[in-house]
């Protein structure tokens, strides 16, 4: 039905309108009972409902209600598939209308700038281009459903320490080509009901009141048409915030805020209409969540389910020496860890879910499987037990093959702090170590929301990175050790081989100012550029079959900035089993226009092959894939020029590649003065001309002796030329301050 929200919003009281733009409570929107407008409830989370039935509180130290945990971010993002990740959104739409959820406060999509964030569980990745087309297929699934999502935590969140005071110091062209793009992506294709600003300054203005974030950058250039929303006590100032483009404040505000806005809208400090503005975008959001109600059964078992099969593909396994894994039936496993019993399958914090159930490894392998199982660590500390390690170490020793279960317990990461180092508990690596002096078949089965040193990396022959695999993540592990399942995920980040190797090591965590000094050089972008050796690239992961890459096809050479490039890849399934692999498609600029990575993902493609089958993967690409942010044209550029079309297996496992010509009409802006250098001006096509006069009058000047000529190369001759700035014409090339006026005036014109 359609609603005039306008009318409604006239009619009512400056106080009731006030009163729409802070919370009821915790998780409620206020009700105007004598017009209709309903209370509404929002929650928690982004792979599962948080609901608190009774009193709410931030960080989940009350109850909530019995859900389903689906894989958190950090492993649903190695998916690398699109499809899957809607099917997982509409799953949790269909829980938020079970259970009258208007808004599910997610997907977070903020960038893995640090290893050491205490929420890198809940963030896909530290590629933005990944991050955005994985929150926009997410957000669509939701929303399918007339739930809303609040995508969060706008923006440059990417730490937790003074997460609610400290400033971002990022530059323009980082923000918009790291910290943006997938909040960006997700406008443009999904359209997320609301937005979640994020607690921190962005360059010494908080999020929830910049207005060029909220409003130019947000709206005016994205096109976002719901509501923005404070994360939980991240308002400032209610006035400023309110004229910048921040609608809700959350939670409620005792009333104090609203009175302020009030006493801003009687004293002329605040224009009536923004408010009105405001209110309206909340309105036409609870509207289409209210008028699109139905009643829907609570599908807990089936969702389980769901939460299984998202698992498995999502799982990556990064080493698997000799084909040690799938594990067979028929041999003596020993299974050792106390996440074999106890899996930690989600982070800590305001997304914890209160599960339903939940399933372990030992109770999900085959009836069959000939399996003994050792504690020899606890899963929930870091305590060396000499019993418990003891009788690891001898049942290791006897079996065919020893799998550890290791990881971080859950006191090691969590919302609210970051992490000091990338450490496994060191009564882990001490354990693994004494077990393999007995036993060279070993695999580990890793659970942590966040990349760890791995100093026994070199000695193992298998490793399977679960990451935090939800609920029903002890399940998918077992089907995909013992060949069930055809494990297809891939890593979307990088695995250092240690800390001090990442690009934000010297800048990360600060205090009132972090300065984002890496730039743009975040994750793979600094590995690959730098070719510094990695435990495992971005977009890394096995699978038990194998694939072959042929045919790259382009359907154009030579495109305009305005055309759309079709690539076209075979992938063939080389092996003896069915399995799915993930085709990437990154971009190397040849051009020399800006200082850029040495390769991008701007796209990917995951197809399913049986074995000795060959499918075309096809993939787009369009002006924004070539192109970099450029601050002096406030817009993206793409240069004339050279591009390598990369298309494999991983950023380091690059099968085809192909290169296209650019032909773009877009010119930088140049403003010639006694500064600019002859190099400059020969680059340029527009003052190419009256370059190779200049260069030709400063080099007739240098002629001299033989001695000169021999004491001058040509090439440092050309250095030199390249170089020079106008200025220096007047006293190498005898060129009068009049005539270089001349020249400057003609050029600028």
């Amino acid at each position: 039905m359609e609603r005039d929200l306008k009318k409604i919003v006239s009619e009512m009281t400056l106080e009731e309108k006030a009163g729409m733009c802070s919370g009821l409570d915790f998780w409620h929107l206020k009700e105007v009972e004598h017009l209709g407008i309903p209370k509404v409830m929002v929650s928690d989370g982004p792979h599962g409902l948080r609901k608190q039935d009774e009193k709410g509180d931030h960080l989940g130290i009350n109850d909530s209600i019995k859900a389903v945990c689906f894989p958190p971010a950090v492993l649903s993002a190695c998916s690398f598939d699109r499809g899957l990740m809607e099917e997982m959104g509409k799953a949790i739409g269909r829980e938020a209308q079970a259970n009258d959820v208007s808004v599910v406060l997610g997907p977070a999509v903020n960038i893995k700038r640090s290893p050491l964030c205490g929420r890198n569980f809940e963030y896909y990745s530290e590629d933005p281009y990944l991050a955005g087309e994985i929150a926009a297929a997410f957000v669509k699934g939701v929303q399918s459903q007339h739930v809303g999502t609040s995508i969060k935590h706008f923006a440059a969140n990417n730490q937790e320490y003074r997460r609610m005071s400290s400033s971002s110091e990022v530059d323009e062209r980082t923000l918009r080509e790291i910290y943006f793009p997938a909040f960006e992506t997700a406008v443009k294709k999904a359209q997320p009901y609301t937005f979640m600003c994020s607690y921190n300054q962005i360059n010494g203005t908080f999020a929830s009141e910049n207005k060029w974030l909220l409003t130019d950058v947000l709206r005016g250039e994205w096109g976002f048409k719901g509501y923005v929303m404070s994360d939980w006590g991240a308002v400032n100032d209610r006035v400023k915030g309110l004229e910048a483009g921040l609608e809700l404040e959350m939670p409620a505000s005792g009333g104090d805020n609203d009175a302020m806005i009030v006493k801003a809208v009687k004293d002329g400090a605040l224009e009536e209409k923004i408010l009105d503005q405001a209110v309206e975008r909340i309105l036409r959001i609870i509207f289409e969540y209210a008028d699109h109600r139905k009643p829907q059964e609570f599908t807990m078992e089936k969702d389980h389910e769901e939460a299984q099969h998202i698992a498995e593909e999502s799982m990556v396994l990064l080493k698997n020496e000799n084909h040690i894994l799938p594990l067979k039936t028929s041999e003596k496993a020993a299974f050792i860890g106390g996440f074999a019993r106890n899996p930690r399958f989600q982070g800590g914090g305001s997304s914890h879910i209160n599960c339903f159930k939940t399933t372990n490894v030992l109770d999900s392998v085959p009836c069959d499987a000939q399996v003994v199982y050792a504690e020899g660590f606890p899963a929930d500390r870091d305590f060396y037990d000499k019993a418990l390690a003891d009788e690891a170490v001898k049942a290791a020793a006897e079996a065919d093959k020893a799998v550890i279960f290791a990881g971080l317990p859950e006191s090691f990461e969590s919302e609210g702090y970051d992490r000091s180092h990338m450490r496994l508990p060191e009564c882990q690596n001490r354990l693994i170590t004494e077990i393999l002096k007995v036993q060279p078949n070993t695999v580990i089965v890793l659970h942590n929301g966040s990349p760890v040193e791995m100093p026994w990396l070199g000695e193992i022959k298998g490793l399977l990175e679960t990451y935090l695999g939800g609920q029903a993540g002890g399940a998918a592990a077992a089907n995909i050790l013992y060949g069930k399942i055809n494990p297809s995920g891939k890593l979307a980040e990088t695995m250092p081989l240690k800390l001090s190797d990442n690009p934000s090591y010297l800048n990360f965590g600060g205090g009132e100012k972090v300065e984002y000094r890496e730039g743009i050089f975040v994750g793979y972008r600094y590995y690959d550029t730098k070719e510094m050796d990695v435990a495992f690239p971005f977009g890394y992961g096995l699978s038990y079959t194998t694939f072959a890459y042929s045919n790259l096809k382009l359907s154009m050479e030579n495109p305009t900035e305005k055309d759309t490039v079709m690539v076209y890849a075979d992938v063939t399934n080389t092996g003896k089993s069915a399995g799915k692999e993930v085709v990437q498609l990154y971009i190397r600029d040849l051009t020399g226009s800006a200082i850029r990575p040495e390769k991008e993902l701007k796209g990917f493609e995951k197809v399913f092959l049986e074995p000795g089958e060959t499918k075309t993967v096809t993939m787009e690409l369009n002006k924004r894939s070539f192109a970099w942010y450029n601050t002096e044209l406030h817009d993206w550029f793409a240069a004339s020029g050279d591009y390598e079309i990369l298309v494999g297996a991983s950023s380091r496992d690059i099968r085809l590649t192909e290169t296209l010509h650019l032909n773009s009409s877009q010119r930088l802006p140049m403003h010639v003065h006694m500064n600019t250098t002859l190099g400059d001006l020969l680059r340029n096509p527009e003052t190419a001309e009256a370059a190779k006069k200049l260069i030709q009058k400063y080099l007739s000047g240098e002629a001299g002796s033989e001695a000169a000529s021999e004491a001058v190369s040509e090439e440092m001759t050309m250095a030199m030329t390249d170089s020079m700035p106008l200025r220096a014409l007047m006293g190498f090339a005898g060129v009068s301050r009049k005539e270089l006026d001349s020249v400057i005036e003609k050029l600028n014109k």
